[in-house]
């Protein structure tokens, strides 16, 4: 992780060198806010990174006389196939879309996303994928 931490820490300092410079020769508000959005994106996944770093244990690809045979192993939980997040984005969308048109819709959106996320969260819990 310590070196994604530092590749993301630099690109982070590369955004803060180059918004200002930005804002000097072009003076324009919207590029300069998504320079800015994206310093800011960069330092915060830096900061997950090393925060993760001080919890985990050296890993065989941060040293240099790691293996790659040490790296073997179970990678992680990887889930299966989902609907829910595909109702979700629909139910959202729905949302959005009664903000534009009428409350009506957005208060008939609101249940149904409160469905879909629940869906979606307990999706573990039941059925062919119970653990």
């Amino acid at each position: 992780m310590r070196k994604e931490f530092w590749l993301f820490l630099s690109c982070g300092v590369f955004f803060v060198i180059v918004t200002p410079v930005y804002w000097a020769v072009a003076h324009e508000v919207t590029g300069t806010v998504a320079l800015v959005m994206a310093m800011l994106l960069f330092f915060m996944i830096s900061f997950y990174l090393w925060f993760v770093t001080k919890a985990i244990p050296e890993r065989p690809e941060d040293r240099k006389d790691g293996e790659i045979a040490e790296g073997a192993g179970e990678l992680g939980f990887f889930p299966p196939y989902s609907w829910w997040p595909l109702f979700a984005a629909m139910a959202f969308g729905l949302l959005v879309l009664g903000v534009v048109f009428g409350w009506w819709m957005f208060i008939m959106a609101v249940p149904i996303g409160a469905i879909c996320v629940i869906g979606w969260i307990f999706e573990y819990y039941r059925g062919a994928h119970a653990h």
